[in-house]
């Protein structure tokens, strides 16, 4: 008895230890700290560093591959928080202020591979050089340019302030033209242009927040005010934003003192900032509206968002872009910054305009918008109903028409560019942007252009008969249908002169702007712009009707379904193109 006793004390003790020992087994380990882990994987990655330099059979190149390594895990973050080395800190800069140490030209690749000048600056040293648009780079300081990148000869061009560049450049109808252009700090004028639309209504464009952007965009308004203005179209369709700061002095000359403008809210509360109304406005009662679309972002979200909130403006176009995130420099070793997405802003109702989700992406990479589902309703000052999580809707939806196939193609490739530069050659120079127009004559001469350029291009009705062909191939179906795809294909096959006819006053459109450009710069091609501006025309509609003015900022919500849901489709076409041009880039 006491022997069994003693053996099942034995075997329970023995099973009792297996027990314990199986928990201890698959019992978890504590948890690391997040300060351990930073330290192991710092660790683990400085080890794979010097063991792949060491033993790789190929030399590693320090600089570029840490760089890589840095890019791959800042891709984890949003496309704002960026790394830059020394090297890159000029780019910064530029981004910042809008301003560097170069020539003044926008260039360009064409199908060539020549790099040329796409853009001159007025009044910058490539203008006062003698530089045109059209220009192909042949040598930059005696280096040529030929098999360069448009980033290198960009690079070749800028240097210090009052250093002469020794440029050559092939000239169309001209030959070889030899220029010295004494760099100087271009500085880009955030207000592109200003001016009357009519006798009342005040119109300017503003393309960027810059240092400069309250500066030009108050002696703008103060020149307009001169003039006679009553009312004010402020133009920030794609703008793309900019500092902070600018967009909130801008605020503060439309909204009373002590309002609040934007405030930020971090990760660290020291990045918690609320901006306020701090100085004496301008002019809280003028009529305002503001043109906005799809690219508009950041800083023109605020100022828009902000006059919505507190009822001061109309917002007329597109939904804008959702960029609801500020962006501070971290000063790194060597001479490198980090620019780090650090908070979100939100403006006077408490929404935040952040419409993108990076932290959810799908397995190619991609984000998608936050859906409205999952947005909320907020008020804004006198009660109107606006939604977070999806940009700026607009009070008032203008549709943004969508191109023909055929003004795309010639566009793209260069067609419109390449004729405005033969016209340049035949025409004298114009006095005006009202001389700027396309005769029956001048489209004619475009057409025999056009034909003589050999320019083709396929439709997506085409694009999807030559994947369909392709799979009936794969599944033994085409030899059989061969006569069906040959006889559709040839039906589908677009008729360039009909096309030309058809869409003559739309390509006319482009072909102007080129030519506005090339004569009178930037400014030329918004007033060329402002001639047949739908946004502009209803912004002039509803400043001229205070009974339409009223009804839009008394609405119980911004926008409508019918808008929402125009601007849906808009926004799905726009996306789908977006696709297709990848595609075709690939």
């Amino acid at each position: 008895m006491h022997k069994r006793l003693f053996l099942t004390s034995v075997v329970c003790g023995i099973m009792a230890f297996a027990a314990n020992s199986v928990m201890a087994e698959v019992s978890p380990k504590p948890k690391e700290s997040h300060d351990f882990q930073i330290s192991k994987s710092l660790d683990i990655f400085n080890s794979v560093y010097k063991e792949l330099d060491i033993f790789y059979v190929d030399t590693i190149q320090p600089e570029k591959t840490v760089k890589y390594g840095i890019d791959a895990m800042l891709s984890m973050a949003d496309p704002y928080t960026t790394y830059f080395p020394e090297s890159e800190m000029k780019d910064l800069k530029f981004m910042t202020t809008g301003s560097y140490a170069g020539v003044g030209a926008v260039i360009s690749v064409n199908d060539k591979k020549q790099i040329y000048i796409s853009e001159i600056y007025e009044g910058k040293p490539a203008y006062k050089a003698g530089l045109r648009g059209g220009d192909v780079f042949v040598s930059v300081d005696g280096v040529a340019t030929d098999g360069k990148t448009t980033s290198d000869v960009s690079q070749m061009l800028r240097g210090e302030p009052l250093t002469t560049a020794k440029v050559v450049v092939e000239r169309p109808g001209k030959g070889t033209v030899k220029v010295d252009v004494v760099r100087e700090k271009i500085v880009i004028d955030p207000v592109v242009y200003y001016g009357m639309l009519n006798s009342s209504v005040g119109f300017i464009n503003l393309s960027q927040f810059t240092d400069q952007s309250y500066s030009s965009f108050h002696s703008a308004y103060l020149a307009l005010k001169a003039k006679g203005m009553k009312s004010l179209v402020i133009d920030m369709r794609s703008n793309p934003g900019g500092l902070l700061s600018e967009a909130t002095r801008i605020l503060n000359m439309f909204v009373p003192k002590g309002s609040k403008l934007v405030y930020t809210k971090g990760k660290d509360k020291k990045w918690n900032t609320t901006y306020w109304a701090s100085e004496a406005p301008i002019d809280t009662v003028i009529p305002i509206a503001v043109l906005v679309n799809r690219n508009s972002a950041s800083a023109a979200e605020i100022v828009s968002g902000t006059l919505q909130d507190l009822d001061r403006a109309v917002i007329l176009g597109e939904r804008t872009y959702g960029k609801g995130l500020v962006q501070t420099t971290r000063d790194l070793p060597y001479g490198g910054s980090l620019k780090v997405t650090i908070s979100k802003y939100y403006i006077p109702s408490d929404r935040c305009i952040q419409a993108i989700d990076y932290a959810k992406r799908d397995k190619d990479g991609l984000v998608a918008r936050i859906p409205d589902s999952l947005t909320h309703e907020f008020k804004t000052l006198h009660g109107r109903i606006v939604r977070d999580g999806c940009g700026i809707s607009p009070d008032l939806y203008v549709k943004t028409e969508k191109n023909a196939v055929v003004t795309f193609y010639l566009y793209s490739k260069n067609i419109i560019f390449d004729y405005v530069t033969e016209y340049q050659q035949k025409h004298p120079a114009l006095l005006s942007v009202a001389d700027v127009k396309m005769t029956d004559a001048d489209y004619n001469d475009f057409k025999a252009f056009v034909k003589k350029s050999n320019f083709s291009y396929k439709t997506k009705s085409q694009e999807s008969l030559a994947k369909l062909r392709t799979l009936a191939e794969e599944d033994g179906y085409l030899e059989m249908s061969k006569a069906e795809f040959d006889s559709l294909e040839a039906k589908l096959k677009p008729n360039l002169d009909a096309e030309l006819d058809k869409y003559r006053d739309e390509i006319s459109k482009y072909i102007c702007l080129e030519i506005a450009r090339r004569n009178f710069y930037q400014r030329g091609v918004l007033q060329e712009q402002l001639k047949n501006d739908d946004g502009v025309k209803k912004a002039l509609e509803v400043l001229g009707d205070s009974k339409l003015f009223n009804e839009l900022m008394t609405k119980e919500k911004v926008g409508d379904e019918a808008e929402a849901e125009a601007e849906k489709k808009s926004a799905e076409k726009v996306k789908s193109e977006d696709e297709e041009l990848e595609e075709d880039a690939e």
